[in-house]
Parts: C-alpha cells; sequence; structure tokens
C-alpha cells in the first residue's frame, strides 16, 4: 500500500469544457484550488504555490506540466522546495453526457521524506478529497 498511488473520482454536473476550464484557468483555479501567480497548460511550464496544514509549516511547492490533451488529460510534477522527492499527479476528464467524471491520480507520494508527518499519505487524501469531492464540485456546481 505505500507505494500505491493515490487516486479519486467525482462526477460533477457540468460539462467537460467548464471541467477543463477549472483545472487550467488561473483565475479559476483561484477559486478552488490554489491562488496561483501563472499557470499555463503547456508542457514544461512551471508554476508554484504555497500550502500547508492549518497553522503549520507552508510549503512551496514546485510544479512542473509533463502532459496536456485539451479536455481529457492534465498531469504534472510536484515537489517542495528544500525537500527530498518528487511526485506526479494525474488529471484526467471524461464525458459522461450531461455530467463530466474527473479521475485524479497522485503517484510517488513515497518519495517525499518519511520522518515528516506533513507527507503522509492520509493528508495527501484528504486534501485531495476536500479540493476534488467538495471545492471543485462545488465551485462548478454553483456557477
Amino acid at each position: 500500500m505505500a507505494n500505491q498511488p493515490y487516486t479519486i473520482e467525482q462526477v460533477y454536473a457540468a460539462p467537460v469544457s467548464r471541467v477543463w476550464q477549472a483545472l487550467t484557468d488561473k483565475d479559476q483555479m483561484k477559486q478552488w484550488y490554489f491562488d496561483l501567480a501563472e499557470f499555463k497548460p503547456e508542457v514544461g511550464f512551471t508554476f508554484y504555490f504555497t500550502g500547508g496544514p492549518d497553522g503549520g509549516i507552508k510549503y512551496r511547492h514546485i510544479c512542473c506540466i509533463t502532459e496536456v490533451i485539451e479536455n481529457q488529460k492534465l498531469s504534472y510534477t510536484w515537489s517542495y522546495e528544500g525537500y527530498a522527492g518528487e511526485s506526479e499527479v494525474i488529471f484526467e476528464i471524461f464525458d459522461e453526457g450531461e455530467c463530466t467524471r474527473l479521475k485524479l491520480t497522485h503517484k510517488g507520494l513515497e518519495t517525499f521524506p518519511a520522518d515528516n508527518p506533513d507527507f503522509d499519505a492520509k493528508n495527501f487524501a484528504a486534501g485531495w478529497g476536500y479540493l476534488i469531492g467538495t471545492s471543485l464540485k462545488n465551485y462548478l456546481e454553483s456557477n
């Protein structure tokens, strides 16, 4: 289990194009994800953001886009400034007629320092569960 990727799927009452925009437009991402200074859905584009547990250390995330298939797939690396390890986040979008299914996979969590409880797999599960299952869902279905 330790080397298994984290995955979550969620269905949204929104068209594929709307979900894609929420994943790739920095102004929309700010509403449900993180406040990014810059974001371009282009292979090789590197973006940064700061985040961490409430009342805890705020980590500078470094992400580099590795794959873009418009309205279908977005992948990027995910690492932390000053810490070992690199993972990969993959968003896959599926047209389900009136709805859109999103599958998020976060691979490589085991590469982060095991002695730092902030990098425990359960924290990624909680974070992605909130972002994909609550924050993005609320954003897409209320706008």
